[in-house]
């Protein structure tokens, strides 16, 4: 068991290394990943195994209802196809197509599931 100064430094530990996370994600689109390592002294191996690190801590902060997945039906007279989408919108690994004939039932169906995976 850790001890409750060990448990706050490697809080606080966390916190800096999400705050180097983001903005090494918010970086210019130019920029690699290991150019802005190099521009803030970290190695890239460094940057991913903290980017594991903060992943596994906020995996560990879930709580155990929110990881669990449900199947949700989808009727068939809600799904449509298009060839032409006109709007497109990535969560995560995530990427739906919206089309102007996709009905509103079914997009709302779909964000809430996105919503509840995340």
């Amino acid at each position: 068991m850790e001890s409750q100064t060990s448990l706050v430094a490697r809080n606080y530990r966390l916190q800096e290394w999400a705050e180097q996370i983001r903005s090494c994600q918010n970086r210019d689109p130019n920029t690699s990943v290991k150019e802005w390592c190099g521009q803030h002294n970290l190695t890239v191996a460094n940057y991913y195994y903290r980017l594991k690190e903060v992943r596994k801590a906020c995996l560990q902060n879930i709580p155990e209802e929110a990881i669990t997945q449900s199947i949700v039906p989808v009727s068939e007279n809600l799904i449509t196809s298009s060839t032409s989408a006109t709007i497109e919108i990535s969560v995560g690994d995530f990427q739906i197509s919206v089309s102007d004939t996709t009905t509103s039932e079914l997009l709302k169906m779909v964000l809430q599931v996105v919503a509840d995976v995340k």
